[in-house]
């Protein structure tokens, strides 16, 4: 692009031939992070080279916490904390200290991958090496801070529905901004025209016990509610790797005993608030008992249809290769509404038909 080139224009002729090898890779791959600015030395060296070495061209490393161990090709063969060339013998070779277990990353593979790395060991920096085991540059965990702080920003725009900015709030015109929100935004009205369309299907119920009309937004916001606090618990346990497509067994059966606690929890808490009402006013009419009920086993179906809903849709898109953090929570709410008054007029129907209905 034009920006592109005007920044690599600024730049001196290495940094620009630099610049030009680290945009070759795909665009969120670890060879976009790496640095060509390391020090290597060879297995066959005694300590005492390798110091010297370092002392010579460590100035313009990158880190000089791990130092790597390459052939005579340049392939990667091991990589060695400088602690442990401080407090070895000098005529050492540096073979001795080798124990050729180390971890390094592939080029091409996405950032993703270089986080979980870093999170599994304790080095500040990782190799990184062309499928053959080439090193090519370096990874360090500065580097790696940005890109979770990117990819954690992402997601939490995806999950609060709308699009991933590229530029801070601020810098982002005001176009664009419109453009990354109006689309989520029109989905979700479609959405709730749903919600629309279902309180149409039981306009007679309505008409008969307008009462009914008083819980809709007790309904309807605790189904949302219990979805959006599941979703949320399982996208950044996904993100932490503590729940995979392989786990899905055992998440859905804690939210279903999670969903059937809460809901009772809730049920309870709104038959009790009818009952209190009751006895100071007539508001909700000689059949206050039932209608608690109503509310109460309700309040049950719509947590309980949140929590799994919210649990395993997440769970689902990673398995059909889609981010889990679109499924946002604006989301999970507005299709937890519409199944919330199906479930509603239906325990109404079931339990105040021939007295109310």
């Amino acid at each position: 692009t034009e920006t592109l080139r005007k920044y690599l224009s600024l730049l001196t002729a290495e940094e620009r031939k630099t610049a030009n090898q680290l945009l070759q890779y795909p665009e969120d791959s670890i060879g976009r992070l790496m640095t060509p600015d390391f020090i290597s030395v060879k297995e066959h060296w005694t300590v005492q080279q390798a110091l010297d070495y370092i002392r010579k061209y460590g100035k313009d490393s990158e880190t000089l916490n791990i130092i790597y161990v390459t052939d005579e090709k340049g392939f990667l063969q091991d990589d060695i904390k400088v602690r442990d060339f401080l407090l070895a013998p000098l005529d050492q070779p540096i073979s001795g200290l080798m124990d050729r277990t180390f971890v390094s990353l592939d080029a091409r593979d996405d950032q993703e991958v270089a986080i979980e790395a870093f999170k599994q060991t304790d080095r500040v920096a990782l190799p990184v090496t062309d499928f053959n085991g080439l090193l090519l540059g370096i990874v360090t965990v500065d580097d790696m801070v940005d890109v979770i702080e990117e990819e954690d920003t992402e997601d939490i725009q995806k999950f609060g529905g709308t699009e991933a900015l590229e530029e801070p709030y601020l810098k982002v015109s005001l176009r664009e901004m419109i453009g990354k929100r109006a689309g989520w935004l029109i989905i979700l009205f479609l959405g709730e025209m749903l919600t629309a369309s279902a309180m149409g299907y039981f306009e007679d119920e309505l008409s008969k016990a307008v009462v009914l009309a008083l819980f809709i937004p007790l309904i309807i916001s605790s189904g949302g509610n219990s979805g959006s606090q599941a979703a949320t618990l399982i996208i950044r346990a996904m993100a932490l790797g503590e729940v995979t497509i392989e786990t899905w067994w055992q998440v859905l059966r804690r939210e279903f005993l999670s969903g059937l606690a809460l809901g009772g929890i809730l049920g309870v808490i709104g038959f009790l608030r009818i009952a209190t009402w009751s006895l100071f006013t007539d508001i909700y009419g000689p059949h206050w008992v039932t209608l608690g009920l109503v509310v109460g086993f309700t309040l049950v179906g719509v947590v309980l249809w949140g929590t799994i809903t919210g649990s395993m849709f997440p769970i689902l898109l990673k398995r059909i290769g889609v981010d889990p953090a679109v499924s946002s929570a604006p989301f999970i709410a507005t299709l937890v509404d519409v199944t919330g008054l199906v479930i509603y007029f239906g325990f109404a129907y079931l339990l105040l038909k021939g007295s109310m209905l």
